[in-house]
């Protein structure tokens, strides 16, 4: 049973000044606009963040049916007759301070895990290990921050006998707020390494301010590791523990790299502490089973989406992946494909009975259950429920024998099942068959690099994002999506159809054309799109389609050219511009923009303030003559960091968000968004002399091992990368490219890589081997190897 508070209660702990019209009961903590659960009883705390501030949202969830406000800023009550306002001096401790209080209410253990790496993944062990014996409630993800700490803890109800938690700092100062929230009885410390090292003086001074999680936890005593012996079964873990005779205990576990043998250590030691006994622990350890970090999506059958997460199935998991597919399925049938869930010791009606709430609450078309337990309760409680179609099996073995792919069309799929029901063999049948070079695009990595950019904005900059040319390979309408969910302002596309395909996929924001053709102005209008005008023969062009249609005050965006010399309208057209607008009904301009050649480059920073200079004459004209606002935009990805005075009202970022930092000023720590995989098909033994690929212009210096690989130029891979200018990396080393590459694969000399064989992985680009370099190899820009990717190149989008 979840614990509940009044409204006056909860403004009594956070010490609010309350204006209560009357009280309710608050269950659920509402942080983010786009998640309305249960309005009745939710309460909103409008925090501020460095971007947006959640009191600019209090008109829109007012409207959507919320009525319960934390606020530390005034509001005009009479706009918001039924509401009820806390007013407090900062919303973010509000909500520590309640959730702080909402722990002292339980006597149970609590974990609290905090370290530099391995936090989520000994979470998720310690859960597989210890759900027989406890109710445990838990972290989502890696909820650790000041905001993810809060939510994870006020999860905590009556039912529940254990808590693990993740507790994650970026500076000093912020542990002792974690452990006021957590007040764990047990404390975890996974290792200190290099991540998040930033805030701190150093590696020791991190360490004592993780540590300041456990000031009243007791910390598991240290077991003395005699041996570590791995085998193809995985590792044998033998150690002495606090035990008078010294007698030696052991574990197996299915792994062999040292990350896991240290996570596995770990959970061994915190078992030990909860006196689970040692026979018991050899025979769990043995099950542990890998933690998925990632939902991954993918292109489906019939124009599917498909999201695999095929690895697990608990309540909070299945909350997570459901707000992913919330974020991608806009305008799009939902189906969720669900096995029982079986690590939870919540009894199996209440169980359901949340599962079905979840579902109706993420809008969902389409249940298929799979196993006994989901077809007896979530059977029974889905027959009268006419608006969600339900089939259940007993098995994934009948699924599959019932399995038609006419079944499944048009619509957004997601997979989740716990590893007992196997449901990769499902994922196969859904999702698009293509060849083994793929296109990793990190949605995470997207969002942390908008993030980066928001950093270093002005509080009232928009920003348009560039998903032109298919999202520089990215996959426009997927990149599309999640820019949407996070509230960019505007999105950039370069032709008309690829703002028409966003549309089709449920997108919603204004999007800019910026080659807007004769031919597309019907699919224009008829899609809600807005073109860029940069000549008068298109103003005129546009001007007659408009009139024609009967329509007016259309969106507009004026390009004015300022030395790019591509698109725009003379500085010096500005006062003619201006009076064809004004004696047009036909227009209303949306901005006003233009082009910088070489934001980028500190040589060119004199022309680039000379566009600036011009830029400012056309717009100061317009605005002058035209007498109302409009948004103006000059700066692009580089521009945004290194000339900060030319933000003005938008910036366009583009680049920049998919991983490369153009300007390397070094303000920004952008992460790898595409990683281009593909993998070894064969290795070849040559001798001297043997040649390699076509003309047979590399001959082999000695004995050779070659690779070959499933990637050609046909895929998008240059062939200017060939003999020795190119290279991949294969088992953490870069292989140069040998001889022409080819359309459909090229080899590469992996006679220096230990271990290589048949079906490896292969790096083209990503992490370990930046697009840049591979840029400078082949003579070209980023820009250029990225969107050259080929469309039978299968995408796979996932979310960490």
């Amino acid at each position: 049973m979840k614990v509940s508070y009044t409204i006056r209660h909860i403004a009594n702990v956070i010490g609010a000044e309350a204006t209560v019209l009357q009280d309710a009961v608050i269950e659920h903590l509402l942080l983010d606009s786009r998640k309305i659960y249960a309005p009745a009883s939710s309460v909103f705390f409008a925090l501020k963040g460095p971007r947006r501030d959640g009191h600019q949202f209090i008109g829109e969830l007012y409207n959507r049916g919320i009525r319960n406000f934390v606020v530390s800023l005034p509001q005009q009550t009479e706009n918001y007759p039924e509401a009820n306002f806390l007013v407090v001096h900062d919303t973010l401790e509000a909500l520590q301070l309640l959730t702080s209080f909402h722990r002292k209410q339980f006597s149970i253990p609590v974990i609290g895990i905090t370290g530099s790496n391995g936090k989520t993944i000994v979470k998720e062990w310690l859960y597989q290990l210890l759900h027989f014996d406890y109710n445990i409630v838990r972290s989502p993800r890696s909820y650790n921050s000041q905001i993810g700490v809060p939510l994870s803890v006020w999860q905590m109800n009556a039912q529940h006998t254990m808590g693990i938690f993740e507790a994650g700092i970026s500076r000093p100062g912020e542990m002792e707020n974690l452990e006021r929230i957590i007040q764990p009885t047990i404390g975890v410390l996974t290792n200190i390494g290099e991540a998040h090292s930033e805030g701190f003086l150093s590696k020791e001074h991190k360490e004592l301010e993780k540590r300041k999680l456990f000031t009243k936890a007791q910390v598991p005593a240290a077991l003395h590791i005699i041996a570590v012996e791995k085998s193809v079964a995985g590792t044998l873990i033998k150690a002495f523990y606090d035990t008078k005779d010294n007698t030696a205990i052991s574990i197996q576990i299915p792994f062999t790299d040292d990350a896991s043998i240290q996570n596995a250590i770990t959970c061994w030691q915190v078992l030990l502490l909860l006196k689970v006994p040692q026979e018991i622990i050899q025979q769990r350890m043995k099950n542990l089973t890998p933690v998925n970090m990632r939902l991954e999506m993918k292109k489906g059958i019939n124009h599917c989406t498909i999201i695999n997460d095929s690895y697990s199935a608990d309540i909070s998991s299945l909350e997570i992946a459901l707000n992913f597919l919330e974020q991608q399925a806009a305008g799009h049938k939902r189906t969720v494909i669900l096995s029982d869930l079986l690590q939870s010791a919540t009894p199996a009606t209440i169980l359901y009975e949340q599962v079905q709430l979840i579902l109706k609450k993420h809008h969902i078309n389409r249940i298929i259950g799979v196993g006994p337990a989901i077809t007896e309760y979530l059977g029974r409680l889905t027959k009268e429920d006419s608006e969600l179609e339900s089939f259940f099996y007993s098995g994934t073995d009948e699924f599959i024998h019932h399995f038609r792919s006419s079944h499944f069309r048009d619509e957004v799929i997601l997979i989740k099942g716990a590893r007992l029901f196997a449901f990769e063999s499902i994922a196969q049948l859904l999702e698009q068959k293509v060849h083994q070079t793929v296109l990793e695009i990190n949605l995470t990595s997207i969002i942390h690099n908008l993030k980066e950019y928001q950093h270093c904005l002005k509080p009232n900059t928009k920003v348009m994002a560039m998903v032109k040319a298919f999202a520089y390979g990215s996959g426009g309408a997927e990149i599309a999506g999640i820019l949407q969910y996070h509230k960019v302002d505007y999105l950039g596309v370069a032709y008309a159809d690829e703002g028409v395909e966003l549309r089709k996929a449920g997108i919603s924001l204004p999007i800019m054309v910026m080659n807007p053709e004769e031919s597309a102005f019907s699919a224009i209008v008829n899609d809600n799109l807005q073109p860029e005008i940069y000549s008068f023969e298109l103003l005129r062009s546009f001007d007659q389609f408009l009139q024609n249609e009967g329509l007016q005050q259309y969106p507009v965006h004026i390009e004015i050219e300022t030395g790019m010399n591509r698109l725009g309208f003379a500085a010096d057209e500005a006062e003619q511009l201006a009076d064809y607008l004004l004696s047009s009904p036909s227009f209303r301009v949306e901005s006003v923009f233009s082009h910088l050649a070489a934001s980028e480059e500190k040589s060119q920073d004199e022309f680039t303030m000379k566009q600036f200079a011009t830029f400012n004459r056309a717009t100061q004209v317009l605005e002058r003559k035209l007498r109302y606002p409009v948004l103006k935009h000059i700066a692009n990805s580089a521009a945004a960091i290194r000339h900060p005075d030319l933000q003005l009202g938008m910036v366009r970022l583009g680049i920049g968000l998919y991983g490369v930092d153009s300007a390397a000023t070094g303000l920004l720590k952008l992460q790898t968004v595409a990683t281009l995989k593909s993998t070894v098909a064969q290795l070849k033994h040559l001798k001297k002399g043997d040649s390699v690929s076509y003309n047979r212009k590399y001959l082999a210096e000695k004995d050779t091992l070659i690779a070959t690989i499933r990637i050609g130029y046909a895929d998008g891979y240059p062939r200017r990368l060939g003999y020795g200018v190119g290279k991949v990396s294969v088992r953490g080393k870069l292989a140069p490219v040998t001889g022409t590459v080819c359309m459909d694969m090229f080899m590469v000399d992996v006679t220096e890589v230990p271990g290589v064989e048949v079906g490896d992985d292969v790096i083209i680009f990503g992490a370990p081997l930046p697009v840049q370099t591979v840029a400078e190899w082949a003579g070209t820009i980023p820009y250029e190897i990225m969107t050259g990717i080929s469309q039978r190149v299968k995408r796979v989008y996932f979310e960490e």
